[in-house]
């Protein structure tokens, strides 16, 4: 189609990294790429922590969960929902923030969400490789301590970021018919299609792990969601100033 496209389409998740620092011209480029990102009525409810710092990022690294490659990666980022600066400018206007919102809430998820994405894709178009790492959200209070986070701030995931040293397979996604919809939900062959997609992932465990691993995604994802996980964030989120009292 297009050299965007086909970037897009090349994404594969990269864990593994070379030395070689990152120019601090890519940085700046993928930052402003960041903050180009849409945002909900310009409030650009997000910042993100940039670490370098090989005994944060191997602390880090420990509170997601040991995730090795973040401290093996030249640089970490800590993608955080923030409200904390637009409270700020509420009380240089003399008024008060209403951030016990769910409304502000998902506002601040998604804004940082959307600017991350712009990030990856223009670290990749750098010839860079990225990972989200979810598990930021595994210690909350003990990653906010170590960033130093103010209140109304809250760590969404991380990302690791450096020059790919392997190549991985990509993972089958869905078919676009379970995931775009004309007009309405249509949910009349939903079983029958992941059906086909569990056939389609269970070949895929099977290449990529020479037959040691046989599995499919809707085993894997009734492994996943039959628990509950990460139980502390309702408290961590009040206790942030994300109370949501409306």
């Amino acid at each position: 189609m297009n050299e965007t496209i086909n970037l897009l389409k090349s994404h594969r998740s990269i864990r593994k990294y070379k030395s070689d620092p990152i120019p601090q011209e890519y940085v700046d480029e993928i930052i402003t790429s960041a903050q180009m990102a849409s945002s909900s009525s310009h409030v650009q409810a997000y910042s993100v922590i940039g670490v370098t710092d090989q005994e944060k990022k191997k602390e880090l690294s420990i509170l997601s969960g040991n995730q090795t490659y973040i401290a093996d990666c030249p640089l970490f980022f800590v993608w955080c929902a923030d409200l904390y600066r637009l409270q700020v400018a509420c009380e240089m206007e003399k008024t008060e923030i209403v951030s016990g919102t769910m409304e502000n809430f998902i506002v601040a998820t998604a804004d940082v969400t959307l600017a991350a994405q712009n990030a990856a894709i223009a670290a990749e178009s750098l010839g860079l490789g990225i990972v989200y790492i979810g598990g930021i959200r595994n210690q909350s209070k003990e990653v906010t301590e170590l960033l130093q986070l103010p209140k109304l701030v809250y760590p969404v995931f991380g990302m690791c970021l450096g020059f790919p040293d392997q190549e991985p397979s990509q993972r089958p996604r869905l078919q676009t018919n379970l995931i775009y919809h004309q007009e309405v939900y249509n949910t009349s062959n939903t079983t029958n299609e992941l059906k086909i997609y569990n056939q389609i992932t269970n070949e895929y465990y099977l290449e990529r792990t020479k037959g040691k691993v046989n599995t499919n995604w809707s085993k894997q994802m009734s492994n996943k969601l039959q628990t509950a996980s990460r139980k502390h964030l309702r408290k961590y989120l009040e206790d942030q100033g994300f109370g949501f009292s409306e």
